[in-house]
Parts: C-alpha cells; structure tokens; sequence
C-alpha cells in the first residue's frame, strides 16, 4: 500500500507550493491512474514514490515505512519505473537489459536467466528470437514491453508508469493497454501509471485520481466519475460525449435476471433435479437461508452423484469463480460473461448476498426491450 500524508512540494527558489495537501491511499495490486492537464503535479506525486522527489512536507508511505527513512537507492531497486521513452541501454542486448536490476541486487545467474524467459515469453516475444537482439532492431511497442518486463523483472511490489504508451502510434498504444490489463491479472501489482488521456485512465485504471494546479480534485472508480464528477471542471475534463454515454450505458442492476432459481445447500439431490425441471434450468444457485451465496449445482453435477442418496448439494456443489456487482460496468460483465466456463454470473451485493444473475439471455432481454421502448416512442412522436 501506498499512502500519500498531507505532502506538499516547492521547489527551492520558488514562490508557490506545486502540490498542496496530498492525501491518498493507493491499494495493493490496483492500477491507480493519475491523470490531469499539464503542470497539474500528477509526474511530481508520482515521482515522490521512489524518492526521485522529496516532499517539502508531509509523508510518503510504502507498507506503513516512511520513504524519507529508506536509502534512496534500495529504495528505488525494489520499485519497477517504466517511463515514456522506454530508456533501454542501445549497446545491451534485451536479454542484459532485462537482467540489469536482478544483476545490480546480485541475482544468481541460474535464476536470471529463466527470469528472462518468463517475462519474455508473457509479452508475446519468443527468447529465442528476442534474448540477443539490441533496442534498435525492435519496433516502438516491441521496445515498451521489453521497458516493461524489465521493470517486472526482479519481482517489485510496485511499478510507477509514467505516460509509457503516449509516444506511441493509436494501434500500438491501444494493443500495449490490452496487454496491461491481461498481465495485470496474472501479476497483481500495485501499479501507477501517470496518463494525459482520460480514455485510457477509463480503460486501465481500478482508481482514477484527477489532478488540477498541485491538487486532487476527485479519486474514484472508473464508473464512478463517469456518472458522478465531482465539479464541473471534471466533467470538462471528461467530455460531455464520455458522460453522455455513461448515462446511456446501463448497469448490471438494470440488465440482470431478477429472480434466478436457486436451492438449500441441505438439499437433497433428487429435489435438485426436480427443481431444474420444474424452472427448465440446467443448473442452481446455492444460497443459505440468508440468500448468501455458497456456489452452484449444474445437471451434471446432480446426475454424477444421484445414485448415492446419502448425498446432498452441499456435498457437490461448485464455488463461483466470478462474481459482480449490481453498479459494476455493464461492458466488462459482459465480458467476463463471454470468457467464463457458465453461461451466467451471480449479482451480489457487497456482503456476498445474490441479488440477481446476469446472463446472455438478460442482456438480449434488455436490449430488446430498450429498442421496443424507442421504437414505441418514435410512432407516438
């Protein structure tokens, strides 16, 4: 965790402070975006992180250690920095540049070397064809997943990411943004990553902090400020187009199937096929008498099981390997729909009661009906 303490920054011989009363927590393996117009201090905030800047005042915190009692140097090898002009050294083959942060903390070279080859081949960049090439011979993305991976290579909690894709053409930069999110999944990092771009802070970020003249204006989830800036210099910022189809856009809330069939956990299998016939379902929902949810029994489950009748659906049921919330982005439900196993996933609250389920046929049901609703609108006009 990153927590930023009342920090404040001038630069000597200046007359005005640059930021003013920093307050923010950044969570472990979240990407938090900073994003605002030039000058607004998002490079400088981020920068105090690995003591590239020290604050005027205030605390920097990493894991509950103030950073103004960390050498700076450790500090630094220990935090993966990637930055806009990739910085890799034109005489190291990728391989070397790579291995330069895991060489300088004395890695064993029996240990670097399949380090190598794991990140490698994470971007999508075979060794054997990439290990003894040098920068040059590498296209402009090609060279931003290497500055990448060498972040990543001696394993840091955290990497700072300061506007790496900006230099890039649209297609690059839209690929390298994809590539983010999948290697975020797998790597789980606490990543900041400093942007000029609202679209791809909306695209990357879990948290968003919207800096102006040295301050933090609004910090919020992707969603949120989209359907609730702050003021009215964020909703300048955002654009009216961005804001206006997020109020078209629905939430799960507004999508899901509102009463999906479900069963006791203490159930046994015999009623659970019954149930599935009687609802024309090919699978159940296990919820305890609180309606908080315990997993699911499909057909096969029940139908592997039915000769034993000591059985129960407790004994067989499956946990949810994806769950969602009723105000979560109705694009990446979706998604997640489309590259999980079920062919629905459970809408739960908070405290993990199901309120809902969000299928294919949900979806098709809402679209349907919005279209119905216009069109219904249009011959009354």
């Amino acid at each position: 965790m990153i927590e930023f303490k009342n920090v404040y920054k001038r630069y000597r011989g200046g007359d005005q402070d640059v930021l003013k009363d920093i307050n923010l927590t950044c969570n472990d393996g979240e990407i938090t975006a900073f994003i605002g117009p030039s000058g607004c201090g998002k490079t400088t905030t981020m920068k105090l992180i690995n003591r590239l800047i020290n604050p005027t005042r205030g605390q920097v915190l990493v894991d509950g250690k103030d950073t103004a009692n960390v050498n700076p140097v450790e500090l630094r090898r220990e935090i993966g920095y990637v930055i806009q002009h990739v910085g890799l050294f034109p005489h190291m083959t990728i391989a070397k540049n790579v291995a330069v942060v895991p060489r300088l903390l004395k890695w064993e070279e029996s240990k670097i070397d399949p380090r190598i080859d794991e990140l490698l081949n994470m971007v999508g960049l075979p060794p054997e064809q990439y290990r003894d090439r040098y920068p040059s011979e590498l296209s402009g993305g090609q060279q931003q997943r290497i500055g990448v991976i060498r972040a990543l290579a001696a394993e840091p909690k955290i990497i700072l990411m300061d506007e790496p894709f900006s230099a890039l053409d649209p297609i690059s930069r839209e690929q390298l943004q994809e590539d983010l999110i999948q290697l975020q999944k797998d790597i789980k990092k606490t990543i900041i990553f400093v942007t000029h771009d609202m679209d791809e802070a909306l695209k990357i970020a879990d948290k968003i902090v919207l800096m102006k003249d040295g301050q933090i204006v609004q910090v919020a989830s992707p969603e949120e400020i989209l359907r609730r800036p702050a003021n009215d210099f964020v909703k300048s910022f955002i654009g009216e187009k961005r804001l206006q189809q997020a109020i078209d856009l629905p939430t799960v809330a507004d999508v899901m199937a509102k009463k999906p069939a479900t069963i006791y956990p203490h159930r046994g299998l015999a009623v659970a096929m019954k149930m599935m016939e009687q609802k024309q379902v090919d699978s159940l929902v296990v919820v305890d008498e609180k309606n908080y949810v315990q997993g699911y029994v499909s057909i096969y489950d029940v139908t592997s099981a039915f000769d034993n009748e000591d059985k129960k659906v407790e004994d067989i049921l499956q946990p949810f390997s994806q769950k969602v919330s009723p105000e979560a982005d109705i694009t990446e439900a979706i998604r997640m729909l489309d590259e999980g196993t079920l062919s629905y996933i459970p809408v739960v609250c908070e405290d993990g009661k199901l309120l809902g389920l969000l299928t294919r046929g949900s979806v098709v049901g809402h679209v349907r009906n919005v279209y119905a609703q216009e069109g219904l609108a249009l011959q009354n006009a």
